[in-house]
């Protein structure tokens, strides 16, 4: 599976958590610390519009100023409309090697990529255990996330974006998911 074919199941598998959501979820609490269901949606509608501008050539700053506006609106509406902005963003023709001005540094379009299959699959499962609904992610997200992760397990949970990483008390022979929600430091 390519890029573009793994980020747009990502995109998938998030949106079918989605159609779950009604208004009055949107003030659940998630497994992300201090964010609510709208709270979660919102960050993943701001960091597809975020790559949008990214692959459009906008600075780190620009970008970064995404994040500074509260969520607003019809948050659930906004996500749809920003998932579909960010596959079609990718789909353009871009040298996998061309570097964008990521906030946390300078990136090439692959790593990119890698940052937003993470983030919405990950995204998926926070959502779907906010609303009680299926947690299963698509084996293909969950190898693909794994493999990213997996080299980054000594210090995952030091980076800040991870909780406090791998618990280390992990079954040897947990699924593939359960060691994935493990390391970026989700406790099923």
């Amino acid at each position: 599976m390519d890029l573009q074919q793994t980020l747009s199941l990502a995109s998938v598998n998030f949106s079918r958590v989605l159609d779950g959501v009604a208004d009055i979820d949107l003030a659940r609490a998630t497994p992300c610390e201090a964010w609510s269901v709208g709270d979660l949606i919102w960050h993943v509608a701001r960091g597809c519009d975020m790559s949008v501008l990214l692959l459009g050539g906008a600075s780190k700053a620009e970008a970064s100023q995404l994040f500074t506006v509260a969520a607003q609106g019809d948050v659930v509406g906004e996500c749809r409309r920003a998932l579909g902005e960010q596959l079609g963003a990718f789909e353009a023709d871009h040298d996998l090697e061309l570097i964008v001005h990521h906030p946390m540094r300078d990136v090439p379009v692959r790593e990119l990529y890698d940052f937003r299959i993470m983030d919405v699959t990950l995204h998926s499962w926070d959502l779907a255990r906010a609303l009680g609904a299926d947690e299963v992610l698509a084996d293909e997200l969950v190898a693909h996330v794994l493999a990213m992760l997996e080299p980054l397990e000594g210090i995952i949970g030091q980076i800040g974006v991870f909780g406090q990483g791998p618990s280390g008390s992990l079954d040897p022979a947990a699924s593939a998911q359960s060691r994935l929600l493990d390391l970026s430091g989700r406790r099923p």
